[in-house]
């Protein structure tokens, strides 16, 4: 079950403003010396997992490194057709996991990160 996740980012304000934008969410920024994190809303129900965008310099955005976060949405089209527009790029469109296990889609962020989306419809 995961607790936490963080996204690593190269410039704070353009991914807080990417991820507001696509996600329609605030992310809260807060400088703890040498990290910078911009923390997703509140998930207060334990299996729900929570986040942050994380600024230092052991935190390499990546495309193809380290482990794919799924972000859940209720619907994946609505999200990916914001991508673009908000600098980021789409790889992988709204597809069917098969076997009633839903939607998922793939996108790029503005920081270089390969960010996966799910949905049930």
């Amino acid at each position: 079950m995961i607790a936490w996740f963080e996204i690593p980012v190269a410039d704070m304000q353009r991914a807080q403003k990417f991820y507001e934008t696509i996600l329609d969410v605030t992310i809260t920024v807060n400088n703890f010396g040498q990290f910078v994190m911009g923390l997703f809303p509140e998930k207060p129900i334990i299996g729900q997992a929570n986040g942050a965008l994380v600024q230092h310099n052991q935190y390499v955005p990546s495309l193809t490194e380290g482990a794919l976060v799924y972000i859940a949405c209720e619907d994946i089209a609505t999200i990916l057709d914001k991508v673009v527009e908000a600098g980021g790029q789409v790889l992988q469109s709204k597809t069917e996991i098969g076997a009633g296990h839903g939607f998922m889609g793939l996108l790029k962020d503005t920081e270089g990160n390969r960010i996966a989306l799910h949905s049930n419809a």
